[in-house]
């Protein structure tokens, strides 16, 4: 029964727990939803609720028919850009290493302008949070908690990637907007400068330090190996399972 349970956990099959919050980090019931939120106590990822103003999307007419805008496609992708490599640059250099950054482009309340952060290291995550509640972004307070989606593929709209997304803005999964290639390219290259930069200094000093320092180093290398190949074990088995 133990295993049965543990299979069918955050699926639609579970009547017990929210499948929504589990793959998404959010559900459109909120607090009224009859099935329980399992909120982490630890986890990778940042959910800031709210945090993106798409101009597009608030500047609707007074009946909500249409949008009422100048904005070319060209500026408000600029908007975006802005946004995003602020909040990331500012994130990163205060709490630590990003692996992903992902806006929500949904219209629904309970997505739109959802950013989820993941970090490298789950103790960044949580002084983040911890920090985050305490700020304001934009004049508006910033609403922070740890979120349990660490791997966004089954959040994601998978019509919408295609482009044959029938819900729109509604859709309950992830309409996630994408940057510019030239901004992705920047951001997420700082850490591949960095590594190269922390690898150099390694390299000097094991050769400073001579045989010892190379033989720490050969042997930190298969530490790193043997955790890498772990999680990639463990990925695979949550995949088998269909869970995160």
């Amino acid at each position: 029964m133990a295993e049965y349970l543990a299979s069918i956990f955050g699926t639609e099959k579970d009547k017990v727990n929210c499948s929504f919050y589990f793959k998404i980090g959010a559900c459109r019931h909120g607090d009224r939803c009859s099935r329980i939120h399992n909120k982490p106590t630890f986890s990778q990822t940042v959910l800031l609720q709210n945090l993106y103003h798409n101009p597009q999307n608030s500047a609707q007419s007074a009946d909500g028919s249409h949008l009422v805008t100048n904005l070319t496609e060209e500026e408000v992708q600029e908007h975006f850009d802005n946004f995003f490599e602020d909040v990331f640059v500012e994130l990163e250099d205060k709490y630590g290493e990003i692996e992903e950054m992902n806006v929500c482009d949904n219209l629904g309340d309970h997505l739109v302008g959802n950013v989820y952060v993941k970090f490298r290291r789950e103790e960044d995550a949580e002084k983040a949070v911890e920090d985050l509640n305490k700020r304001w972004f934009a004049g508006r307070p910033i609403y922070a908690e740890l979120s349990p989606v660490t791997d966004f593929r089954e959040a994601c709209c998978r019509q919408y990637e295609m482009g044959e997304c029938t819900r729109s803005g509604f859709c309950n999964f992830m309409h996630l907007r994408p940057i510019s290639r030239e901004l992705r390219r920047e951001l997420y290259g700082r850490h591949r400068r960095r590594r190269s930069r922390s690898r150099s200094r390694s390299r000097e000093a094991a050769a400073a330090g001579g045989g010892g320092g190379r033989r720490r180093s050969r042997s930190r290398e298969r530490r790193r190996r043997s955790r890498s190949r772990e999680r990639e074990k463990d990925r695979d088995r949550r995949d088998r399972e269909g869970r995160f």
